[in-house]
């Protein structure tokens, strides 16, 4: 009976030793990984990350890559404490060791703060390497930048912007649409600024200088290295559309007020009728006046009526014989 016990007792600690070596296992391969890469992190370190849910793997492969670039100042703790704040840990690794091998100035708290950001810190590490290039505006949506010309001629251009991550200013520094409209304002203010369109089409790169001199990469993620007029041509004469547009509402204003006139004089007219009218219709009472004061006599009367009778004859052979010479 106490050899069965002995037996069941050896049985019993095997088991559980082969669990707790299943368990560990996974562990000890990743202690035995940092120990052979010169980077030693204690097993119960490894044990307690999985314990905060922070898995062992990424902090270990992180802690290697790093500690082999050169950049032994990041600590197991920055990496979990990188990792628990939700930010990328490789990622913020690998962007720190490219910027170190291009001598590109990025501690740890510099580049977890752009990660913790929502940044993406390696591809700004390497657009700080190699330049990127910005289309203003996009070719793809068939826009261009309008501007007009002092002598009134509408152009279209498109310009290509080439640009380099600022990394002290990637956090809280304007992106890609911002650099995208200053460009574009900088290009119509120097076309607007042209005397000519055939000025700025003989020297665009007048342009680009007029609009690198006002710093338009100030308070932004970017660094501008040169702006170069892609496409440009002619558009429309807006200057002459004004012209005749103005020319036709300066028409449009005389004729109203030639209207106003003439509508004047026709109610002067009628006016100056209704008052002989007036005056005509005086004449029976000042001939009636006349008689009874003894001014006028019966054959100053007739005599009147006679030359009435004689003017009105002749006024109808007048017109008379104005109309037969109409209709000849």
């Amino acid at each position: 009976m106490a050899e069965t016990g002995i037996y069941a007792l050896i049985i019993i600690l095997a088991i559980l030793f082969l669990i707790f070596f299943v368990i560990i296992g996974k562990f000890i391969k990743l202690w035995f990984q940092a120990f052979v890469s010169g980077t030693p992190i204690a097993l119960f370190n490894i044990v307690g990350m999985s314990l905060r849910k922070i898995p062992p793997r990424v902090i270990v492969n992180a802690r290697i890559n790093s500690y082999k670039a050169g950049l032994k100042g990041i600590s197991v703790s920055d990496l979990e404490t990188h990792f628990l704040a939700g930010g990328r840990v490789l990622e913020v690794v690998r962007a720190m060791i490219a910027a170190d091998k291009a001598n590109i100035p990025l501690d740890w708290r510099q580049a977890t703060a752009i990660d913790l950001a929502g940044r993406d810190i390696l591809d700004a590490v390497r657009t700080s390497v190699n330049p990127k290039v910005i289309d203003c505006p996009s070719p793809d949506n068939n826009v261009y930048i309008t501007a007009v010309a002092k002598d009134g001629v509408q152009l279209l251009c498109r310009a290509r912007v080439t640009v380099r991550t600022n990394i002290k200013q990637l956090v809280g520094g304007a992106t890609e649409e911002t650099i995208i409209a200053r460009v574009g304002e900088g290009i119509v203010n120097a076309i607007g600024a042209s005397d000519t369109h055939a000025d700025v089409l003989e020297a665009p790169q007048k342009i680009t200088e007029l609009v690198l001199d006002k710093g338009l990469d100030a308070q932004t993620a970017f660094e501008i290295l040169s702006i170069d007029i892609a496409d440009i041509s002619v558009g429309k004469n807006i200057g002459a559309q004004l012209k005749i547009d103005r020319a036709e509402s300066d028409k449009q204003v005389a004729q109203a007020k030639a209207e106003e006139r003439r509508a004047m004089a026709v109610a002067a007219e009628q006016e100056n009728i209704a008052r002989v009218v007036e005056a005509e219709a005086q004449i029976p009472k000042a001939i009636a006046a006349a008689f009874e004061a003894g001014n006028l006599g019966i054959m100053d009367y007739y005599r009147l009526k006679n030359i009435q009778s004689d003017t009105k004859m002749r006024e109808s052979l007048a017109s008379d014989d104005g109309e037969s010479h109409g209709k000849r």
